[in-house]
């Protein structure tokens, strides 16, 4: 894709989620993905102030039937249309298809939709995967998650840049301090330094909280023109740039901790949006552990390799810092929608309608994800 096919072409004018907190506090096992789905896209259409027979573009995620979804939406006859995997890293796919169909002019409205009801039906994460040739030595050695690989990441990294047992714990206080501002977190009550040091290990050296939560929810994405955005004289939120690239092996280790493909991201993402790392002013980092958003960081430049650790213990991605990150609570405080819900906040922020988490004059908003597949998106809102 050229430099300029995509920049500030396609805006993000609907966002709706659900009420993930009420949610984790009402499971109900007869609770349908489609359904909490369906729910989701009434309140982003509702947002958008457009008309459903607008929307000829249906894209689903953790939905694996595309056509029940259109069926349930009411949406007959989309240009395009697909499903995708229920991975995390799928999110930023999904809007970057979204987003090239759009400036291609293959759709010029697409919904994004993502139904998950894990926590009501007792999902369970991990055990290996059957199609994985190494599934069975895997699990032998207790490689059962993605959890697991990224313990033994994150304790590679402790190991060659000498950090504290209890570095991460910035990230998950964090996390919880904007879930406390969020009325949809499912996370609310205080979590203080203690009680990150004397909570239980799930996978050494990742203890509870540095865990994303399992719960049930859904959010909603509506992207089209910025031309028809305009026309709804409405705060406009524009991708100015989107690149990714693969770190593919057998296992969901990356031996190098994701930093050759998040560098070869950002080197892109940046060129294409004309900014750099100190540029960004709200960082919406995915985060199924909270070393990945070490590993973001450092892979991104927005610190040195191997520091990133003494960057966020020095406030740097808090509430008033230099770069606040995951502003709704992120995947261990607010949700785990799998990355959809933090492109949501990463709207809110952009239009000011973020409440007492708003990062003050936010113009410039990065979404990252580093895992098998990294992604990253620049946002911005236009004048």
């Amino acid at each position: 894709m050229s430099d300029d096919l995509l920049r500030d072409k396609v805006a993000i004018v609907g966002i709706g989620t659900s009420d993930f907190g009420a949610m984790y506090r009402d499971r109900d096992a007869k609770r349908s993905a489609y359904d909490l789905g369906q729910q989701a896209f009434a309140e982003a259409l509702a947002d958008s102030g457009l008309e459903k027979d607008s929307i000829d573009g249906l894209l689903c995620c953790r939905l694996p039937s595309y056509q029940h979804m259109a069926d349930v939406l009411g949406i007959r006859r989309p240009r395009i249309c697909n499903s995708y995997e229920g991975s995390g890293r799928m999110s930023g796919v999904s809007i970057q298809t979204a987003a090239t169909a759009i400036a291609t002019g293959m759709a010029e409205t697409v919904a994004c939709v993502y139904g998950n009801n894990g926590r009501s039906v007792s999902a369970r994460y991990g055990g290996g995967e059957p199609e994985s040739a190494t599934a069975f030595y895997d699990t032998a050695y207790g490689m059962t998650s993605p959890g697991a690989y990224v313990a033994m990441m994150y304790q590679r990294y402790r190991e060659m840049y000498n950090v504290p047992d209890d570095a991460l714990a910035p990230l998950a206080i964090g996390n919880r301090h904007y879930a406390q501002l969020n009325d949809r977190a499912v996370m609310k009550a205080e979590l203080t330094l203690d009680m990150y040091r004397e909570a239980r290990y799930i996978a050494e050296p990742l203890r509870l909280y540095d865990y994303c939560l399992i719960n049930d929810g859904a959010v909603a994405i509506i992207l089209t023109t910025v031309e028809r955005a305009r026309a709804l004289n409405r705060p406009t939120v524009v991708i100015s740039a989107t690149a990714g690239a693969g770190d593919l092996s057998n296992l969901y280790t990356s031996d190098d901790l994701f930093v050759e493909s998040c560098r070869r991201v950002g080197e892109e993402v940046y060129r294409k949006a004309g900014v750099g790392p100190s540029d960004i002013d709200c960082a919406q980092i995915y985060d199924n552990f909270t070393p990945t958003i070490l590993f973001s960081l450092e892979g991104f430049g927005f610190c040195e390799q191997g520091t990133a650790w003494k960057w966020v213990g020095e406030g740097a991605t808090q509430q008033g810092g230099v770069l606040p990150i995951n502003t709704s609570g992120g995947h261990t405080s607010e949700s785990y929608m799998q990355g959809w819900a933090l492109h949501v906040e990463a709207v809110r922020q952009l239009r000011g309608e973020a409440g007492e988490r708003q990062v003050p004059n936010c113009e410039v908003l990065q979404y990252i994800c580093a895992s098998p597949i990294v992604t990253s998106h620049i946002l911005r809102r236009l004048d």
